[in-house]
């Protein structure tokens, strides 16, 4: 079904439904103090609410695509929307940490799904430099959720307390539920959908997985992105322990960081078409380097000063922006018939990967600057080596990935 009109309101109301994930995450995390002093408990149970919201996003990644090939997207949406809804009401009545960490786990369960069926309705309506635009545009509309989330979440925290943050969540989603009851569209006709039959999915995910290029290009994204997200999991300890930032300030972080994420969208945007994906990702890893080696300098060389040390973070964001919408179109062009499974595969790599971080690479890291520009470094490392054998393995299986 592609062909259809690329505008500006429809990347807005995707990237408003992909807006969900981040601002669950984002919006909360000034209020970790408080939370932690009403239920009288420590960091690591508080940071637990962060990897429970995680490990349930994962594991729903699996799903959301599958569904949304066998009933629809716009079912899966508008049940997902509901489903946060309850989560992020229980949220704000949660009486103590155990409650809210299991309601904090419905709202990972539903929060992905804007994101993974809002990526395979890109495709199913758009292909080729299009489809790449489109994605673009709702990355630079997306930017805006989780830029201003910590900073509403910093206001709310200090003038209606912890609870308030969640009711925001609450009314956020029951307006997404009434604007996709009128405006988002069907767009996987009921003749190219899959029964949701065990062995059907079993062997859509065995098409999936047994295919090598889909480890490679799923890794590329998701090992970029825990490189920022180990510095959103640790913005408490990163701001306000290391850099000295107030509850207010939490802006420091993601403002620059966005802000890099939005540029980087809007040059892939910029030059798809008129530059191959291969380029692009090849032009977006230089710029990641750059960030990684100004990160580790100035982490080492320079006293903590809130200025200086998220400048590379920023210049990281753009390069990663950059590969992104490359890389993901690319794969789910490998997949044609199953794109919503596929794009839910991808999820699920990227988020597992972000839930161990949020859990367990965080607060390991989290200790001094140094450390958490070393992580940094590390995962990006990581998705450049998984590039370098993408790019030897593609380039004998895809001609349009030869320079």
């Amino acid at each position: 079904m592609t062909g259809g009109v690329r505008s500006w309101g429809f990347a807005a109301l995707l990237a408003s439904l992909s807006m969900l994930g981040p601002i669950a995450v984002d919006m909360y995390l000034p209020a970790f103090a408080e939370i932690g002093a009403e239920f009288g408990v420590g960091p690591i149970a508080l940071q637990q609410t962060l990897s429970a919201y995680m490990v349930a996003f994962a594991f729903m990644m699996l799903w959301h695509g599958a569904l949304s090939d066998s009933l629809g997207r716009r079912p899966v949406v508008l049940g997902s929307l509901v489903l946060f809804a309850a989560g992020s009401l229980g949220c704000a009545v949660a009486v103590n940490i155990q409650s809210l960490w299991l309601w904090r786990i419905l709202q990972g369960l539903s929060a992905g799904a804007g994101l993974v069926v809002g990526r395979a309705i890109v495709r199913d309506r758009f292909a080729g430099a299009e489809a790449q635009r489109m994605l673009s545009q709702m990355t630079l509309v997306l930017g805006l959720g989780p830029a201003i989330a910590p900073v509403v979440g910093g206001v709310l925290l200090n003038l209606l307390g912890w609870r308030s943050i969640f009711w925001a969540m609450l009314a956020w989603t029951a307006g997404m539920i009434a604007l996709c009851v009128r405006l988002l569209p069907e767009t996987l006709p009921p003749a190219q959908r899959h029964p949701l039959h065990p062995r059907a999915l079993w062997r859509s995910y065995r098409q999936v997985l047994s295919k090598p290029q889909f480890a490679l290009l799923a890794l590329i994204p998701a090992l970029n992105f825990c490189a920022i997200f180990l510095y959103i999991a640790a913005a408490p300890t990163f701001l306000v322990d290391l850099l000295g930032v107030s509850t207010w300030g939490f802006a420091w972080l993601f403002l620059p960081m966005i802000t890099g994420i939005m540029i980087g969208a809007y040059l892939s945007g910029h030059i798809a078409g008129r530059l191959s994906p291969l380029r692009t990702i090849r032009i977006g890893f230089a710029v990641t380097a750059a960030g990684v080696l100004v990160n580790l300098a100035v982490s080492h060389l320079l006293p903590p000063w809130v200025a200086w040390n998220v400048l590379p973070i920023f210049v990281f964001a753009i390069g990663a922006s950059l590969i992104m919408p490359s890389a993901v179109l690319l794969l789910l062009d490998q997949f044609p018939t199953v794109r919503g499974m596929t794009s839910s595969l991808q999820g699920f790599v990227q988020f597992a990967l972000a839930a161990v971080v949020a859990g367990s690479v965080s607060p390991l890291l989290a200790v001094s600057l140094p450390s958490l520009a070393w992580g940094m470094a590390a995962f990006a490392a990581g998705s450049f080596a998984v590039w370098l054998a993408c790019q030897r393995y593609l380039r004998t299986t895809l001609k349009e990935w030869s320079p």
